[in-house]
Order: C-alpha cells, then sequence, then structure tokens
C-alpha cells in the first residue's frame, strides 16, 4: 500500500472513530468487561497519547531527522501515570478528532517525502518513516477492532441475550 491510500485512510478512521465514540453515556464509556481490560475512556486517551507522541512524532522525525534519537514513550504506564479513568470523555473524543485532523494536515503538507530515511533502533533495528506511517494505521484497526470488541460486549451484557443469531463473533 502506497504512502498516499495510507494517509487516505487515516483520514477515513477519524470518521470511524467519531462514530463509534461520539453519543455514548458515562455508563458505557467507563464499562470494562473485566478489570484488566480498558474502557471506552482508557481507549481514546491512549489514542490521543499516541497520535501525538508516538507516531505523528516518529513519522515526521524519521522523515526530517533520522538520525535523532527519538522521544521515549510509555503508553503503558501513561493509563495511570496521566490518570486516564480522570479525564473528561467528550473533550478527549474531541481532542482525538481534532489531533489526527492536525495530522493529517501535516502529512498532506509533506513535499517529497522520502518514506525509505530509517531510524536506527536499538532494539528493533532499522525503522523507516514508511513502517511508522503503515504501523500507525495498523494501530488504529488494532483499536477499532478493541472498541467494537467492547461494545459488543456491552450490549451481551447488558441485554442478557444470547446474540448467536447475530453470527458468530
Amino acid at each position: 500500500m502506497n504512502s498516499i491510500k495510507i494517509i487516505q485512510e487515516l483520514e477515513r478512521n477519524n470518521n470511524v472513530f467519531k462514530d463509534l465514540l461520539l453519543n455514548c453515556s458515562k455508563e458505557e464509556y467507563l464499562w470494562k468487561p473485566s478489570q484488566n481490560k480498558w474502557c471506552l475512556l482508557e481507549i481514546v486517551c491512549h489514542l490521543v497519547d499516541e497520535e501525538i507522541e508516538d507516531f505523528r512524532t516518529r513519522v515526521h522525525s524519521v522523515l526530517e531527522y533520522p538520525e535523532r534519537t527519538l522521544p521515549p514513550i510509555d503508553p503503558v504506564s501513561w493509563v495511570i501515570d496521566r490518570n486516564y479513568l480522570e479525564q473528561n470523555y467528550n473533550a478527549k473524543v474531541d481532542a482525538l478528532l481534532n489531533e489526527r485532523v492536525n495530522s493529517l494536515h501535516g502529512l498532506q503538507q509533506l513535499k517529497s517525502p522520502k518514506w525509505d530515511n530509517s531510524y536506527s533502533h536499538p532494539k528493533l533495528g532499522l525503522m523507516s518513516a514508511k513502517l511508522f506511517l503503515s504501523n500507525w494505521l495498523a494501530h488504529d484497526y488494532l483499536h477499532i477492532r478493541q472498541i467494537l470488541n467492547l461494545k459488543f460486549e456491552y450490549l451481551k451484557y447488558h441485554s442478557g441475550e444470547n446474540l448467536n443469531y447475530a453470527g458468530e463473533w
């Protein structure tokens, strides 16, 4: 898949996130199927932080300064360190949608980007700008699946109905 198509898919996913995440009740966005799973609020906070500090930063850094060390990230600890469960859900959804627009604007403004530029990661080896861009889209898909699964589990739990008639999940 070429970079233009990936960027178009990132743009399309902004609408997917919007449709999946807006108009959720507090009960829905705080509900977890188990203690070790994330609720919608935690997922949204994670997506905002990843949008800004991981994928957007890494793509642009490797395109412009591939020799520079990438800033450290720790998405797992951010859940607690950044008090995800104390954040305002609607404000975070808005932030996610707005930050994606900012990311897309930056990507669309690139002039002849050098997608083959690579950062030499001390453990993972060479990581190209295109690798980061492709993984950005993959990250979207993973969390869209996670959100859909959470919504399915929420429906299953709260309806009390057997959902097998719908098809195999």
